[in-house]
């Protein structure tokens, strides 16, 4: 293919292949959808490299997706059309950290963790936390938030700058340094969440935090999910600075306490954190603790120590290995929608009732500040039967959603997955988006197949 040969002459041969096992590696991510190869997978470290593959594509009208470490959830970097993947792990720099501005400009292949380790020698730290330690560029792509949303916010309000190549080569700038702005169009809020389909990110400049005096963590058991939901609304409009709120139902804290050997109560269980000073953090979780029995809580414990801050979070974290190690022959399918949080305890229930229904095993778990709750389904993806029963709960799970003024997805993104969704839940406002990726990329060669239909 004479695009291939074009690129093998642009990039060192070390940074260029169509070796079989890196095609199969960028085949896929974690989700349950088809693989399909790339033709090539290039490796830039430049901007300007990734501007000389946007201009062959254009070129050879060649499809272009991005790919960061492949952790997504709803097939976003499948390269259903073949074409040129860029994998962005070699791009993986940290810039620029700006302390005094609390600002800080990574390339995109820059993990979570790697920018959390080097923020920390000046006292600062980013908040996003998907569970994944996905890329930064992956993370922008596809919106992420995750466990502290409550408190700080989802990547879209992290995102002060994008340094964006658009399809035919151009580099263009979303944002800038200031802290808000009233000039043109809102870039930043158009790219983040787009995957990878208007543009190809290079460098993003994102807000960053002083790492928090003081941390506590707690644990409220609860007879109901609904006793659950209305203690989180009580604390809430309490205005408690809470940073994570998290449910866990009865059946994950069952597999939980057989995975790690705890003997936590098998009931609806909320995982709170607090980030503060140390005086004020301890009239919180006192308040806290009124408010939740007052909500019927059966049991509240709350830690200071680092060490049993982290062990109290393992039961949350870990849920996803628990039930991989613990229904061996099965295979983890993951989903998640958002109501508004009044009706997320009716939500959580429905989807209980229709997973047992189904005779599908799994666990249920949400970012309860925020509405935002997941389904771990444990299935066995070459029973075609086992696959059909998952996506028909996955589909009521949406249509409950959207039914009640929520969305098909709160973090995961669209990819293939949810992309069947969008006319449901956008209706007309889909036609807008099409016309603006039509815009941007008239050719579709941006991650081609992805949230708008191929055209």
């Amino acid at each position: 293919m004479d695009f291939i040969n074009e690129l093998q002459q642009i990039f060192p041969k070390d940074r260029v292949t169509t070796n079989e096992t890196v095609l199969d590696q960028h085949s896929v991510d974690e989700s349950y959808n088809e693989p399909a190869r790339p033709n090539v997978v290039v490796f830039p470290i430049t901007t300007a490299e990734v501007v000389e593959v946007m201009k062959v594509a254009n070129a050879y009208d060649v499809p272009v997706i991005p790919f960061g470490l492949g952790s997504s959830l709803e097939g976003h970097v499948i390269p259903y059309s073949g074409g040129i993947t860029i994998d962005f792990s070699q791009m993986n720099q940290i810039v620029e950290i700006r302390e005094k501005d609390f600002l800080v400009k990574v390339q995109p292949g820059v993990t979570r963790s790697q920018l959390n380790k080097e923020l920390k020698k000046y006292g600062l730290f980013f908040p996003v936390d998907p569970g994944a330690d996905a890329t930064i560029g992956g993370m922008a792509a596809t919106n992420a938030s995750g466990t502290t949303s409550v408190r700080y916010g989802i990547m879209r309000d992290q995102v002060r700058d994008l340094e964006v190549v658009t399809a035919d080569g151009t580099i263009i700038h979303t944002g800038n340094l200031a802290a808000k702005s009233s000039s043109g169009y809102h870039l930043n809020s158009l790219f983040v969440g787009s995957e990878g389909t208007l543009g190809v990110f290079t460098e993003i400049t994102l807000k960053v935090y002083g790492i928090p005096e003081y941390t506590m963590a707690a644990r409220a058991v609860f007879p109901t999910t609904e006793h659950v939901v209305n203690a989180v609304v009580s604390i809430l409009q309490a205005g408690i600075p809470i940073a994570r709120s998290e449910l866990v139902d009865a059946r994950s804290i069952q597999q939980v306490n057989q995975f790690s050997g705890t003997s936590y109560p098998v009931a609806p269980t909320l995982f709170l954190e607090f980030h503060g000073n140390e005086a004020g953090l301890k009239q919180d979780v006192e308040f806290t603790k009124e408010l939740v029995f007052d909500q019927g809580c059966q049991d509240f414990t709350f830690e200071t120590d680092s060490k049993a801050v982290h062990q109290l979070w393992e039961a949350r974290h870990n849920l996803a290995y628990a039930f991989i190690h613990g229904t061996p022959g099965k295979e983890m399918m993951v989903t998640d929608v958002v109501v508004p949080i009044s009706e997320l305890a009716g939500a959580i229930h429905d989807a209980r009732e229709t997973m047992d229904k189904a005779g599908i095993d799994g666990a249920l778990l949400g970012h309860v500040g925020d509405g935002n709750y997941h389904a771990l389904l444990m299935i066995d993806k070459k029973n075609r039967e086992e696959v059909e029963k998952a996506e028909t709960f996955n589909k009521h799970l949406v249509e409950y959603a959207l039914a009640r003024g929520g969305t098909c997805t709160g973090e995961h993104g669209v990819g293939v997955g949810k992309k069947k969704y969008q006319k449901l839940e956008h209706g007309e406002a889909l036609n807008t988006m099409a016309l603006i990726k039509k815009a941007l990329d008239p050719k579709c060669l941006l991650n081609p197949d992805k949230i708008i239909d191929k055209y």
